[in-house]
């Protein structure tokens, strides 16, 4: 792999000086301003643009992104927009002495604008075969935006959060009204993955105490998953994967089940060949392919999931020291690539990566 220069400052920048084992990741300031850098950069920048719109007739096909999503038009697509803004207002919130937080307060009140998000709301009635937009992974990124503000005792959060609400409260109601006909999961790893949004969706219902929608979920998991027994996980990754099939899947029953049942389920989830295969990193061939980028993200995404369910799994369990390791590794050989200068991942990999280190 060749690092430029920038990438080498960065990684080494990620390395700790003392209180943890060399070589380890971990989110320093410096490295908190570097990433915030990279959405703050994008949410802005309108071309090139996947809009993912569905255009029914000559006067649709004039529209821009801009028009399209007042709010949410920058980086390159409307979900990798959505969470440039989670990563933003989470590094306010848990970084507030970064020396660019004016840049970055002065962006997101744009993007909050009331009439704005009114307009985000009303894209979704609007145009013919728009209700589905971004189902279920878009819908996912903006309920962890807003759980991020709920959560979040400031002024401008409380102002940001109550613009939002008209976009949060429309999502909450279709993903309701979507779930009871949503007969199968979908087990891909990419944007339509169940389980990943499945477990945004819990987390947010949790901090906003939406005991209904809460309900919904952890019932629905059960009966995607609750049966599942040795996962072929020895067969991951797909070509452009950016989530573990299965890791979001211990990731999401971690959260639905109590501890002795979820041992016991993830004992028979995985089979040693699929623990060793998951282990290890994806080789990315051409950070330059839209889709063969998506491989770095897999790392990113399989580490905050192994950290999540080493977390919560009892001492002395086969794969928590495993889980934790592994970690580090797949953490420090995906870091470099963030700052490699492609936009194909540019526009989306430093959420990721945010989400990974905590």
């Amino acid at each position: 792999m060749k690092y430029t220069l920038l990438s080498i400052i960065c990684l080494l920048a990620f390395i700790p000086l003392s209180n943890h084992a060399q070589g380890v990741p971990s989110l320093t300031d410096q490295v908190a301003t570097q990433l915030s850098e990279l959405p703050l950069n994008c949410i802005g920048q309108e071309y090139p643009n996947k809009t993912a719109h569905i255009i029914n007739n000559e006067a649709e096909a004039k529209l821009t992104p801009q028009e399209l999503h007042p709010s949410f038009f920058g980086c390159f697509d409307w979900h990798s927009s959505v969470h440039g803004h989670w990563m933003l207002v989470r590094l306010l919130k848990t970084k507030p002495g970064l020396p660019n937080r004016e840049a970055i307060v002065d962006a997101l009140n744009k993007s909050f604008i009331k009439s704005n998000l009114e307009a985000e709301v009303v894209y979704f009635t609007k145009y013919e075969s728009a209700s589905n937009f971004e189902r279920t992974y878009g819908w996912a990124w903006l309920l962890k935006l807003d759980e991020e503000l709920a959560e979040w005792d400031d002024p401008l959060s409380r102002q940001w959060h109550e613009n939002l609400q008209p976009l949060t409260q429309y999502i909450v109601k279709t993903w309701k009204a979507y779930l009871p006909k949503q007969t199968y999961p979908n087990r891909t790893g990419v944007h339509p993955n169940s389980a990943f949004a499945m477990g945004f969706a819990i987390d947010w219902a949790r901090a906003v105490g939406d005991k209904e929608f809460e309900y919904q979920l952890t019932e629905k998991s059960k009966s995607f998953y609750l049966n599942d027994r040795k996962t072929p996980a020895y067969l991951e990754p797909d070509g452009s994967d950016f989530f573990s099939p299965s890791l979001q899947i211990a990731d999401l029953m971690r959260r639905v089940l109590p501890e002795t049942s979820y041992v016991q389920w993830l004992n028979s989830f995985y089979e040693e060949r699929s623990i060793v295969n998951i282990s290890k990193t994806a080789e990315v061939s051409d950070i330059n392919d839209y889709q063969i980028v998506h491989l770095i993200g897999l790392s990113f995404s399989k580490a905050w999931c192994m950290k999540n369910i080493a977390r919560d799994l009892p001492v002395g369990h086969r794969l928590k020291k495993r889980f934790t390791e592994t970690t580090d590794h797949l953490l420090s050989n995906a870091l470099p690539y963030v700052f490699e200068g492609n936009y194909g991942g540019e526009h989306w990999l430093a959420s990721f990566a945010l989400m990974a280190l905590e």
